[in-house]
């Protein structure tokens, strides 16, 4: 008769924290889903995903604005400031959301007409619509 074993215990990983984005607002189109994720997309630290935390929920790319628009200064509404709890709009975490056409990745563009503005004190955060027409939808991503 073979002797049982006990299965070798598996290594113990410490998990990064992970911290939950509440969105003030819905996003347009997902009024059912407020609370999100921001994951990594790659190892380079230049995609994300915003993963709504519901398991049938939405999940967005996104890039940081600063690191690929730095010259990108969105308006954020006093009103709107005040509702993440963001005292400094320079403090604040700017996501642009991305399309990938076709799952093209040469032909992925950013929304700089709607930026998602995270408030990193409160882990509050809004897609912000920019009234300035001028703003692209479909800004081609280039670094």
């Amino acid at each position: 008769m073979a002797a049982l074993t006990a299965p070798a215990a598996a290594p113990t990983t410490t998990a990064p924290s992970v911290q939950v984005l509440y969105f003030a607002e819905p996003i347009p189109g997902f009024p059912a889903h407020r609370d999100y994720v921001l994951v990594p997309g790659d190892t380079a630290g230049l995609l994300f995903w915003l993963q709504s935390v519901a398991p049938d929920g939405p999940r967005f790319l996104a890039v940081s604005a600063r690191r690929f628009f730095p010259d990108y200064c969105p308006v954020v509404p006093p009103a709107v400031r005040a509702e993440l709890g963001l005292d400094d709009v320079d403090q604040a975490q700017l996501l642009c959301l991305v399309t990938v056409p076709d799952g093209d990745p040469t032909e992925a563009t950013a929304n700089l007409r709607a930026p998602v503005v995270v408030a990193p004190s409160t882990h509050c955060a809004r897609q912000v619509v920019q009234s300035d027409l001028d703003l692209p939808l479909r800004r081609r991503l280039r670094r």
